[in-house]
């Protein structure tokens, strides 16, 4: 049950309710803000490798959501990969371009892109395109395919987690970096 509010609150509260802060306790087992600064940083240490000329930042790694939050930069044209979605993902485009080989739409900089569960296609960069920096929302996991829609392997929060641990442990930020992005 919630104690009577002290009369000092209640007074800030009728001279001006609106610039008064929320005087009650958050809910028990309430997770903390996740606040992440300087998400293009050129901090090396941050930037995970994960191919050919291809980073990861990670931002937010949600265990119990089983999805992951990060920052994808490329610094190279052609195919990245073919891959199939377990869950919905959300891109927004924030330096650069890139397309899938089964669609007629180019996603540039500025540009939102819903990708549906069960979607398989294959990710792009153009040839003029020197980078393509995207924050991508990745529910569930993604399948990596050969042109026949046979499995070559998989990621999800998990795999990245451990990706991000051994990166971090090799950067000097120690394995346990992670935690920061973990929720």
């Amino acid at each position: 049950m919630n104690k009577p509010l002290d009369s000092a609150v209640l007074d800030a509260i009728s001279a001006d309710p609106g610039r008064v802060p929320y005087a009650r306790p958050q809910p028990w087992g309430i997770v903390s803000d996740l606040v992440e600064h300087e998400l293009l940083t050129e901090d090396e240490r941050l930037w995970a490798p994960i191919g050919a000329l291809s980073w990861s930042r990670p931002i937010h790694l949600n265990v119990t959501g089983g999805y992951y939050v990060h920052l994808l930069r490329v610094r190279r044209s052609g195919v990245l990969q073919r891959h199939r979605h377990s869950g919905a993902v959300h891109a927004y485009v924030i330096r650069g371009r890139w397309h899938y080989l089964e669609h007629d739409w180019l996603a540039e900089t500025g540009s939102y892109v819903f990708e549906p569960p069960g979607e398989t296609h294959t990710l792009v960069v153009p040839d003029d395109c020197s980078e393509m920096i995207t924050l991508f929302t990745v529910h569930g996991a993604l399948m990596y395919v050969d042109p026949l829609g046979n499995a070559t392997g998989y990621d999800d929060v998990f795999t990245r987690i451990e990706r991000y641990r051994a990166h971090f442990e090799a950067a000097g930020l120690g394995a346990d970096h992670v935690r920061r992005f973990m929720r």
